[in-house]
């Protein structure tokens, strides 16, 4: 059996740059990720199965629409694979939640049945691999940091960032990606400016807070809580700064440690028992 990690993705900063003919938005986006995620296994087979499980099992389909089944087949049109693959996954992050679950998930497939077929894997900047979704290039470089512009196909990656920890919280709002996308006013805005030179966690956050999140406005009407959220990561003792992840509904503390997220994270949850809240390590 063969297993693969598939991390949380955080936008720690989302410009939305312009609209393309194509019906894409353009964006601008720092992104990192979190020792937080999913697990998925693969052992061989005839044909190509999935099987789901975890905390947040429920609603994820099963069938060829699920972004795992659709990478596997996407690789093995690619190489010319014949063999199969069972495939379980084990959702341990909310999906729909602006934190990549399912390009995470379809990234981790791709390098995972690669491995257990012994073929040449899908290189990001393959047209079959921007197919899956905006996120997907991205999600294949983790858990390297990156700076992702375009449809999320120009992917740069970035100096050192301090060792923050991360604190995920999510409200358990249903944000649908294409109403906040939609309910954007303004399509072109500024793209990110340069990052500061700094390996100190509150440099860092002084900096993130010069930045944003252009589809933070349209989730937060959209889904209150979300600003609930953000207000709730401001007022908790050693977070630096806090940001909404992608379309939302997740937020995100930066705190200068993995220790001092953790405590942060414990003052959330007794808050706001039913939230999701995870505190997790910057991987590097």
């Amino acid at each position: 059996m063969d297993k693969g990690f598939a991390p949380a993705k955080v936008n720690l900063a989302l410009h939305v740059t312009g609209l393309g003919s194509d019906g894409y938005h353009r964006l601008d986006s720092l992104v990192v990720f979190a020792g937080t995620g999913d697990q998925i296994t693969a052992t061989p087979a005839r044909e190509l199965t999935l099987t789901v499980g975890g905390p947040f099992a429920i609603g994820v389909p099963t069938d060829g629409t699920n972004l795992v089944l659709r990478a596997a087949q996407a690789l093995r049109e690619a190489r010319n694979v014949t063999k199969g693959a069972a495939i379980r996954l084990t959702k341990n992050l909310p999906h729909g939640a602006g934190i990549g679950s399912g390009s995470s998930d379809a990234a981790a497939t791709l390098k995972l049945l690669a491995k257990l077929w012994d073929v040449e894997p899908l290189d990001p900047d393959a047209p079959e691999v921007l197919e899956l979704g905006s996120d997907v290039p991205v999600c294949l470089r983790a858990p390297t940091a990156m700076r992702m512009r375009g449809r999320g196909e120009v992917l740069d990656p970035l100096p050192p960032l301090p060792s923050l920890g991360l604190i995920l919280v999510n409200p358990g709002t249903a944000l649908p990606t294409r109403d906040v996308f939609q309910a954007l006013e303004t399509k072109s805005n500024a793209p990110l400016p340069a990052l500061p030179e700094t390996r100190r966690p509150e440099d860092f956050a002084a900096w993130l807070k010069t930045v944003r999140n252009d589809l933070q406005g349209p989730a937060e009407k959209l889904a209150p809580p979300v600003g609930e959220a953000l207000a709730l990561l401001r007022r908790a003792p050693g977070v630096l700064a806090a940001v909404m992840s992608g379309s939302g509904a997740t937020c995100v503390g930066i705190c200068k440690d993995a220790g001092a997220a953790r405590t942060a994270a414990r003052a959330i949850q007794v808050a706001r028992q039913s939230w999701w809240v995870a505190p997790a390590p910057l991987l590097t």
